[in-house]
């Protein structure tokens, strides 16, 4: 056993040394261990692109919860590290990096580019995993993966292979949503929408034989260039006799169809729409049903091609202008309407994202889908909290072809190899030196690389040797549970569930614990342009890492977005501050003294009372746990220690820590036994002040870390706990008699009790702690109400009434003037506050919340009345 030097707890001096300690004895290393149950995480690998955030911070305090609290419960339990590559936002940073040297990726080449991408690695990577080190996450770092090391890319050859020859991955001309200015191809999921002001613009499309037109409305005129076709409603009555018919695209005088398809919504303008099959993908499927030719009108960076005509390398916000402008002068442009619709951005860049035709890789969604929502359906992956399982059955349900590929030079390059003469592609896991086709031996590999979520979505069997047959493999895959936030659920949590089930045969983890964002303290989402930004690592460097992480969990939802207080962190702050002091207190007491199990001792009611408390406490965090209620766990034990330990059960102590070394060394004994245990359930929230208190704890031997998590003991007594509980309203009605009255701390009186039928025997031995919990100068027993006195006020409690004879307190004549002000203010405000009620301008234009208040307010203000009236009649009839 070792004091506690220092008054305060002084982080800086701690965490570090005790990560460095916990690295050192391998506490988070992972065992594969046939006589315990596995119990996996893998970290959601943040992208190397930035630095620690609060979502950061957030996400890996509830990974470490559970990877602490399963390892203490005795759980071979493994917690994957790792990082992204993020192809699209690290190349974009780099490009960026360049740009201020005036260089670009063209001037200096591919590999060069790669090089410099690699050593971007080794910086931000590197800098984020010592960040998460410095918030106290208790990985196993010696199995820390990235999503491009060689094991894993191996991994992403292999299922690409695999799914190519089963024919769910293909390469084709479809439509794809593009990035002008990232200058690639997006998957549906990194498209975000927003509702933008706009306008619609009405056409009017002649028939070629003259006898009549078809108006159509666009919200993008410019794509017109290539439109080949104008659809109606086969069941439109207005439009039958025109169908198989032919009109006039303007502008181009290029002769299109007017096809009938279901796709088209009678009610929606006039009934007919263009039909743009290059650059919208309804409009695709619909020239795939009726055979329509495909005219690309804008290239790359969204400019008009070759095939708009006189528009031709316009930029495409400019081509609407002119596009429009010319309509005017035709005389086709009917009418423009304002109107509000949803606008595709990159979710990258923020660049309104283009709808166009593109050779791509494509996987196969629907056959994969099937399986996917079935084992989230039936249970086999439960999402927590379930309201969340909307989302992924939306996505899974209504899922397209996904496209893989990347216009870029930084990620996986897909495994596809083209010959130079025949034009044969080939897939495979390694370079080919000739063409299976005509036997030539030039080619070369596609240039694009794979989609970042397609390497992340093999993330939880990949960081586990997949496809070697490895032990850990085998033991910790299915993983337990995946902790992430809501917006990426259909990015990566249904791409895992779709490549387990595919890949693994089985789910790639059972729960799924969704949780919120954390906002700034006025909600708004916490982001660059808005500045509010908060750093977690200068938190720390203020208040310590465990403020920080108790402040992120306590009397939180974790479903629930939350709003960040530096309030809140200080308040925390000042709980392990009062951690501390309880824990200095009771080891200097315990100097000298060998702890015995208190399962031996004679105990004292108060005793049985906290030891009640602790199980209690104990059961309540198990439970809370299981149902990943971490925030109500938290809440469990921040009340047992400060109110039930801290401010009660070490005070009532205090009596025979003074008295005999008999009761001395019971009472530390229950005190060190109590803490040892709370200190465990609270370790997994605030790791680093529990585990420097815990080494300074009698007979304890190794780490916090892989100590045995504490079971109910069943050493507490209900009469005991309910006599103690008892005498702690007792006292607690005691000191608001003192409060109510002003009555001086220091001054002290006798006090009188008359204890309820049947509760006589609780008396027999008063605690010793009771008179100094109550600033009483004697403590004596009544009989009968009829001893009680004049002058004497009194308090009802479950064991029996208490008076306190106020005589020898106040100074009556003074108390009875300062009564008489209060209710003189009291009622001159209740009057104010009925009179502002009661004035119809008031009640009915004010705002609901501002009268709401001030009713309120009146509810306060008798009751408060109320309150005076009594302790007048107490005092003075």
């Amino acid at each position: 056993m070792k004091n506690l030097p220092e008054k305060v707890y002084d982080p800086k001096a701690v965490e570090d040394r005790l990560y460095d300690f916990w690295l050192r004895e391998k506490c988070f290393s992972a065992r594969v261990d046939p006589d315990k149950e596995p119990y996996t995480i893998v970290i959601p690998p943040p992208n190397i692109t930035g630095q620690l955030h609060m979502g950061h911070a957030l996400d890996n305090v509830l990974q470490d919860i559970l990877i602490r609290t399963r390892r203490m419960q005795g759980f071979s339990t493994l917690w994957v590290p790792g990082t992204d590559h993020a192809s699209i936002a690290t190349e974009v940073k780099i490009v960026e990096n360049m740009a201020e040297e005036g260089l670009t990726k063209n001037d200096i080449g591919r590999e060069a580019f790669l090089e410099r991408a690699w050593q971007w690695k080794e910086k931000y990577g590197g800098r984020i995993v010592e960040q998460l080190k410095k918030m106290g996450a208790s990985c196993d770092w010696d199995r820390e993966r990235f999503t491009m090391d060689e094991g894993c890319s191996h991994a992403v050859n292999e299922v690409f292979v695999r799914l190519h020859e089963k024919g769910l991955i293909y390469r084709g001309n479809r439509i794809i949503n593009w990035c002008p200015d990232c200058r690639t191809a997006l998957s549906d999921a990194e498209v975000e929408y927003e509702e933008e002001a706009g306008h619609l613009w009405h056409i009017r499309y002649d028939a070629a034989d003259g006898s009549g037109s078809v108006i159509v409305a666009t919200t993008r005129p410019e794509t017109m260039l290539g439109d080949t076709a104008v659809a109606v409603h086969p069941d439109d009555a207005r439009y039958q006799d025109l169908v198989g018919k032919t009109v006039i695209l303007p502008i181009m005088d290029r002769e299109i169809p007017i096809v009938a398809d279901e796709y088209v919504e009678m009610e929606f303008g006039t009934g007919a729409v263009k039909i743009t099959p290059a650059h919208d993908p309804n409009d695709f499927e619909v020239g795939i049903r009726h055979n329509l030719p495909v005219i690309r009108v804008l290239d790359d960076g969204g400019v008009v091609n070759e095939n708009g005509g006189p528009f031709e390398g316009l930029d495409r916000l400019e081509a609407r202008r002119r596009v429009v402008k010319k309509l005017e002068e035709l005389g086709c442009l009917v009418k423009v309407e304002d109107y509000t619709h949803s606008v595709g951005h990159c979710y990258r860049c923020g660049s309104v994202v283009e709808p166009i035709t593109s050779d791509q890789w494509f996987v196969k969604m629907k056959p994969l889908a099937e399986p996917a929502i079935e084992a989230v359906r039936s249970g086999r992956v439960e999402f927590v909290p379930r309201r969340f399982e909307k989302i992924y059955f939306n996505w899974m349900e209504n899922v397209r072809d996904w496209c893989i590929s990347r216009q870029l030079w930084w990620g996986h390059r897909i495994p596809a190899y083209y010959c130079n003469d025949c034009g044969e592609v080939t897939v495979a896991r390694t370079a080919p030196e000739t063409c299976p086709k005509c036997g030539s031996h030039r080619l070369h590999q596609d240039e694009d690389v794979l989609d970042t979520w397609f390497s992340s979505g093999l993330w939880p069997f990949s960081t586990l040797g997949w496809p070697e047959k490895t032990p850990e493999l085998d033991y910790f895959y299915p993983t337990s549970t995946l902790v992430t936030g809501h917006e990426i659920i259909f990015f990566w949590v249904a791409r895992m569930i779709v490549f387990g089930l595919e890949i693994m045969g089985d789910i790639p983890f059972r729960k799924v614990m969704i949780h919120g964002i954390v906002r700034d303290n006025q909600g708004r989402k916490m982001s660059k342009s808005l500045g509010n930004g908060i750093d977690p690592l200068e938190i720390i460097d203020t208040y310590g890492t465990d403020a920080l992480r108790f402040s992120l969990v306590l009397n939180n939802s974790i479903e629930s977005d939350m709003r960040f207080y530096y309030e809140k962190v200080e308040s925390c702050r000042n709980f392990t501050n009062k951690v501390w002091n309880a824990a200095r207190f009771v080891l200097m007491n315990a100097e000298g003294i060998v702890p015995m199990d208190p399962a031996t001792l004679d105990l004292a009611d108060e005793d049985r009372w906290i030891l009640r408390k602790l199980d209690e406490t104990i059961a309540d965090v198990n439970r809370s746990i299981d149902a990943f209620d971490l925030g109500l766990a938290a809440q469990s034990v921040y009340e047992f220690l400060w109110d039930y330990y801290c401010d009660w059960y070490i005070e009532m102590s205090k009596a025979r820590l003074n008295g005999s070394p008999e009761e001395k060394a019971v009472a530390v004994s229950v005190l060190l036994y109590v803490l040892e245990r709370t200190l465990k359930l609270l370790h997994p929230f605030t790791p680093f002040i529990t585990e420097e208190i815990y080494q300074s704890l009698p007979g304890v031997e190794g780490s916090i870390v892989v100590s045995q998590w504490p079971s109910v003991s069943g050493l507490g007594d209900e009469a005991s706990a309910a006599r103690t509980q008892g005498m702690m309203e007792m006292i607690r009605s005691v000191r608001n008699l003192r409060r109510e009255l002003n009555i001086q701390g220091g001054k002290r009186s006798a006090l009188y009790i008359l204890p309820a039928a049947g509760k006589e025997g609780d008396f027999a031995v008063l605690p010793g702690y009771f008179a100094r919990q109550t600033m009483a100068s004697e403590v004596r027993l009544l009989t009968s109400e009829k001893e009680a006195e004049k002058g004497w006020v009194s308090a009802l409690s479950p064991l029996g009434t208490v008076y306190l004879p106020v005589g020898e307190l106040l100074d009556l004549e003074k108390e009875r003037a300062r009564i008489d002000k209060e209710k003189a203010r009291l009622e001159s405000e209740i009057k104010r506050a009925e009179g502002k009620l009661n004035n119809p301008g008031f009640a009915q234009k004010a705002p609901q919340q501002v009268v709401e208040a001030e009713r309120m307010k009146l509810d306060e203000f008798r009751q408060m009345l109320e309150r005076t009236i009594a302790m007048e009649k107490a005092l003075f009839s």
